[in-house]
């Protein structure tokens, strides 16, 4: 079974873990120069080497391509803070004294943000980061109140040090040191313009400013991939057992490197005319007569590079080489990959990057890449073809009984494309990940494997630290700002959220959508709302009722103190808003204006996630009052915005979140539209989209339109889900590519019956049993053994008994191929399947399910194109 399978099924929602301080360390005998001066470099990586008890920093020198390591020699320490005073933490608490880790105490003075005052606390340091959380005996554990303890250590040092991943810096004389960064004049006068009256942005501005205006150099990377031998088609290697050959590695390089790995097997032969066949000619094929040799080349291969690229690498990939090569006789200390306790891949030398985790942050997808590849399968095929129009080659065999030219093209055409989705726009996505490290503080590493929230929470603390402030617990805020006042609507949520307008069903031309800038980000700022200024223990704040936004939430925020988040998020809307969007257009060098346009991509990232983050209980700042207020405010907003539009005589038909839908608008009505919002509220909004024909259903989040480009767009598909039949999303398909030949109101009625004549011809073909069965193969992974599945049995589990019967013994990672049929346990194995076994009714239903939210977009109901009998 090749890994692309994997791909397919190994899709999980990816959640944040609770912070910890359990760090991972770094040990290896691999390292780079350590030179006492250096060039200017990029940082790309932050960690700790066990082996030298100090923080490492990895340096990447792209003018003579070099890795330089950097150990800290300032004395930096690992550390938890208390309010138990020194001498009574000695004498209660002897045992931390004894600890072999253990190193010293201290006192500091920090401003708590949620008291509004500074007080002193003890500083408990430790020679090592488990010594003070996750060892079997830490600090943490002992005593009973602390702060900041549950922080991994490389962030803490990046935080205490001021350090900036993705940025330059030089080694000077053994010091790091930054390198400055020319900020033209034209873009420091846009900041003083915009903050001429607020010193205090004025100079939050300045200082961030240079983050954005740093060039992104091309950073040398590899990419890539493996194909494993495996005795049966439908079997995942399991990648900590490492049962199987490595058969081949492709290699694809920034700098040119076109290379496959191939590993010799005398049941295959190569004919002398078989190069010719290759795909790249360009490629070199390197033949190894054993495993292990084809594994050192590997290792001295992406040791040239600072950044190794995969797809699923993590899981994968990196993982069975790392498990292989030690079945192969290789020590831990000789091996360039590191493996962490919680599943990541490390790269000794520098950074890896895992695609299929940065692709799958659901921020990125949604604000980076306007939902390109949202709401199918997350595999490198689908992605790679919604973003870069190329697909995987198509494998008509088994890998393993693949010659070597289909290997080769097969396994090299992987690692490119993974290549690819790192080079395409003018390496838009490297540029992206490098300036969410700046944004968020936080290692390109953990940039492309932690979702958005992290991010947040890593620049929110680097804050804390600058200004000398206690980083609360989660507790403590919650303790602090009490719970919410209103009840959800929606099932799981916890307070009231964004207001929905109903939509007004039917198909309407010439409609125009406004959209809020940045509602909530905007609520933000113009309301200062942050976990500290929200509900603040001040009586005459509170008291106030200038300083309640909502009057019937019993919910107030400090006017005497500027919110930290609140400065933090309208910066970053700002410079988004106010100066790069107006950069990407305006900028007469296209390769400027890309970048810039990078920058405000990655701005859109952090500023749409910044409101949400605060309403989730697994972030450590949670702080539902805030939230709360955010989407009130929201409401309030949305709700004025339609009155105003009836009093101007415009037909709203359909309101959501922070988009207005309007029927047929005058420009001068949608002008002074416009301008009243920004008067009256303080907030912007602009037109978003212009239809040419917009199809409402009357469902919520559920349409089909027409751009007045030509383009479809289409919201709320349901024939994208990853179990689905390919029969059915061939019928989408098929459905929405003569949908998008509509050009005007008077072509609906035509297209609409071809449509229903086209959905007639898939029910026809299903109720008629004309239909390859691959087409209605549904794929599922075994996730345990058989045996274990004794309350249920899933329907692919059934399957995977059939094929017990016949000698085939599937088990966990195996795929079971499955049709639904009439028999007597529902589903067989494709491999066992008759047509005339298919229960056609089963797959009419999948037809309906993946169709109907297009189908009621147009108003066509279903049953009306099959006939009300569908059973």
């Amino acid at each position: 079974m090749p890994k692309d399978e994997l791909d397919k099924i190994e899709e999980p929602e990816e959640e944040e873990v609770e912070e910890s301080s359990e760090e991972y360390i770094q040990e290896s005998a691999i390292t780079a120069e350590t030179p006492t001066s250096t060039p200017p470099s990029i940082l790309i990586d932050v960690t700790y080497d066990g082996k030298a008890g100090k923080a490492l920093v990895k340096l990447y020198d792209f003018m003579n391509d070099r890795i330089y390591f950097w150990y800290d020699n300032t004395g930096h320490k690992p550390y938890l803070i208390t309010d138990i005073p020194p001498d009574e933490l000695v004498t209660n608490y002897k045992s931390i004294l004894r600890l072999k880790g253990f190193d010293h105490i201290d006192t500091v003075v920090k401003f708590n943000p949620l008291e509004l005052k500074s007080k002193t606390y003890t500083v408990v340091y430790a020679k090592d980061p488990l010594t003070i959380g996750g060892g079997r005996e830490s600090i943490r554990d002992i005593i009973p109140r602390s702060w900041e303890a549950r922080i991994k250590y490389h962030l803490s040092y990046i935080y205490d040090n001021g350090l900036v991943p993705g940025m330059f810096y030089r080694i000077e004389n053994g010091k790091l040191t930054p390198v400055n960064v020319d900020v033209p004049g034209e873009i420091q006068k846009l900041g003083e313009e915009l903050y001429a009256n607020d010193e205090e942005y004025l100079k939050a501005f300045r200082e961030w400013l240079p983050l954005f205006q740093a060039p992104v150099p091309p950073l040398k990377r590899i990419a890539i991939d493996i194909e494993v031998y495996t005795p049966q088609e439908n079997k995942i290697p399991n990648p900590k057992e490492a049962l199987y050959e490595i058969i081949a590695i492709g290699l694809a390089g920034s700098d040119g490197l076109k290379r496959v790995l191939v590993l010799r097997r005398p049941e295959i032969l190569m004919n002398a005319d078989d190069q010719g066949m290759l795909l790249s000619d360009d490629v070199e094929v390197m033949f190894f007569d054993n495993e292990r040799d084809l594994l050192r080349e590997f290792f001295k291969t992406i040791m040239a590079y600072p950044i190794l690229i995969t797809f699923n690498g993590d899981s994968f990939d990196l993982t069975y080489i790392y498990n292989r090569a030690l079945k192969l006789g290789f020590r831990k200390e000789e091996l360039p990959i590191i493996l962490t306790r919680d599943g990541e891949a490390r790269y000794v030398l520098g950074v890896h990057i895992d695609l299929y985790k940065f692709f799958n942050i659901r921020a990125v997808e949604v604000y980076a890449f306007g939902g390109k590849y949202s709401g199918g399968e997350k595999t490198l095929d689908a992605i790679a073809s919604a973003l870069l129009g190329i697909s995987k080659v198509e494998r008509e065999k088994p890998i393993s009984e693949m010659n070597y030219i289909e290997l080769v093209n097969y396994n090299f055409r992987d690692a490119l494309l993974t290549l690819y989705l790192t080079t395409f726009n003018n390496e838009l996505v490297m540029r992206l990940i490098v300036l969410l490290a700046r944004i968020s503080k936080t290692p390109l590493n953990d940039v492309s494997r932690y979702q958005v929230s992290a991010w947040i929470r890593n620049m929110v603390y680097f804050e804390h630290r600058k200004r000398g402030w206690l980083i609360p617990n989660k507790e403590d805020v919650v303790n602090a700002k009490g719970s919410v006042a209103t009840k959800a609507i929606i099932k799981n949520k916890k307070y009231a959220g964004a207001i929905v307008i109903e939509p007004i069903a039917g198909i309407y031309p010439n409609v125009y959508v406004l959209d809020f800038a940045s509602l909530y980000p905007s609520i933000i700022k113009r309301w200062n709302l942050s976990y500290e200024t929200v509900r603040c223990p001040d009586e005459k704040q509170a008291n106030d009722p200038r300083n309640r936004p909502v009057p019937n939430l019993p919910h107030w925020v400090c006017s005497n103190m500027r919110g930290l988040t609140s400065l933090l998020v309208g910066l970053l809307r700002d410079m988004r808003v106010y100066v790069y969007k107006k950069l990407a257009k305006g900028d007469k060098d296209p390769r400027q204006r890309d970048y810039y346009n990078v920058v405000q991509a990655a701005l859109k990232v952090f500023i749409n996630a910044s409101y949400g983050v605060f309403g989730a209980e697994i972030f450590p700042l949670y702080c539902p009052p805030l939230a709360e207020l955010v989407t009130a405010l929201g409401r309030l907003a949305i709700t004025r915005t339609i009155i105003k539009a009836l009093d101007l005589g415009l037909t709203p038909i359909y309101g959501d979140t922070d988009s207005l839908f309007l029927y047929n608008p005058s420009k001068d009505k949608l002008e002074e539209m416009i301008n009243w919002v920004k008067d009256e509220m303080g907030i912007d909004i602009e037109l978003d989209k212009a239809y040419r024909i917009l199809a409402l259903s009357g469902r919520k989040k559920n349409y089909a339109g027409i751009l007045q480009d030509g383009s479809v767009d289409m919201k709320g598909l349901v024939g994208k889900k990853r179990n689905t039949p390919d029969i059915a999303k061939d019928a989408v398909k098929d459905v929405i590519h003569l949908f998008s030949t509509i050009s005007s109101i008077n072509d609906v009625e035509k297209v609409t019956e071809a449509i229903k004549e086209r959905v007639r011809e898939y029910y026809v073909m299903i109720r008629n049993k004309d239909v390859p069965l691959d087409k209605l193969a549904v794929k599922m992974a075994i996730n345990k053994p058989i045996s274990e599945y004794t309350k249920n049995t899933p329907q692919h589990v059934k399957a995977a008994e059939l094929l017990g019967k016949y000698g085939v013994k599937p088990g966990p990672g195996d795929i079971i191929f499955f049709v639904k049929t009439t028999t007597r346990e529902g589903v067989k194995p494709v491999q066992l399947a008759r047509i005339d076994e298919i229960d056609s009714d089963k797959y009419i239903e999948y037809l309906r399910t993946s169709l109907e939210q297009i189908l009621d977009a147009l108003g066509i109901p279903f049953e009306n194109i099959v006939g009300s009998k569908l059973m």
